[in-house]
């Protein structure tokens, strides 16, 4: 099953334009790739995997406003979750250089007006508070937690893309949910879940 394919048998609802845009992003993220190194996706089949794997939480999240993707690399989960959440604003922390670049030229490429990449360590930025914080592949629960706690309140949720290591992450004291997928923990944490 190809990526399109597997994605509508998930019933997302997305913008008519996701997979072309989608499909310009692979191609930025493949000639982007080759020269300055963004991701470990090295082929189309695992960049579809993480393009997957971003946007799977679609089909549970509520609606947001606004959301805080930390150390968003080369646009997972951040910029996959911009293209299919027109109406949310997305803001892509992401310290490196490089990868700041990228994101800032599919932004621009991809005219999209609902992304803000801010090049700088989560610690350093301007507290805000988010809908939802989300982060991938960056450090354990409790590190996130308190990198995240000037960007949330009590009726922020938390999206964590964790591996089965999350059981060790987590405890009583947290209101959490795991959506569990076969390479994939999704950690969602918040008031009402």
């Amino acid at each position: 099953m190809d990526l399109k394919q597997q994605i509508l048998s998930e019933n997302i609802s997305l913008p008519d334009d996701f997979f072309t845009k989608i499909q310009k992003y692979k191609e930025l993220l493949h000639k982007w790739n080759n020269i300055h190194n963004l991701t470990g996706a090295k082929t189309p089949q695992m960049v579809d995997e993480f393009i997957y794997d971003s946007l799977y939480p679609v089909t549970f999240l509520p609606n947001v406003k606004n959301l805080l993707d930390i150390g968003t690399g080369a646009g997972f989960p951040g910029m996959i979750l911009a293209l299919a959440l027109p109406n949310t604003q997305v803001t892509l922390a992401e310290p490196l250089a490089k990868r700041a670049s990228f994101l800032q030229f599919v932004k621009a490429d991809l005219e999209l007006n609902n992304v803000k990449v801010v090049k700088k360590r989560v610690q350093d930025m301007q507290s805000e508070v988010f809908d939802l914080v989300t982060s991938r592949a960056v450090t354990d629960t409790q590190m996130l937690l308190e990198l995240s706690k000037n960007f949330r309140d009590k009726n922020s949720k938390i999206l964590f893309y964790k591996g089965e290591n999350v059981y060790n992450e987590v405890d009583d004291s947290m209101n959490y949910k795991i959506i569990k997928k076969p390479h994939r923990h999704y950690l969602l944490i918040g008031e009402d879940i």
